[in-house]
């Protein structure tokens, strides 16, 4: 959705209130302001939260979930070769 404000003197922009709304934004939240040639980018301040190595695991595991029988370390070599030569790794 593509929406209009104006900069105040203040150099403040408003952020419409449906997408408040639908981004969940609230009045105090920290926003990252990123800098493009032709303007800028507003997001919600990621946290630096640093996370255990089990932490981190079980995200990935949630992100990439594997269905199916383990790999083999020699097939995962070969599948990364073919993938780094630019063949077709799906190929049967």
């Amino acid at each position: 959705m593509n929406a209009f404000t104006k900069l105040s003197e203040k150099g403040q922009v408003v952020v419409p209130v449906a997408t408040r709304h639908r981004l969940g934004w609230t009045a105090g939240l920290d926003l990252e302001v990123i800098e493009h040639e032709d303007g800028v980018t507003f997001r919600r301040k990621r946290s630096a939260k640093t996370l255990t190595p089990d932490q981190a695991v079980a995200g990935f595991k949630k992100l990439y979930r594997h269905e199916g029988p383990p790999a083999s370390l020699d097939d995962m070599k070969d599948a990364a070769r073919r993938m780094a030569s630019g063949e077709d790794m799906f190929r049967s």
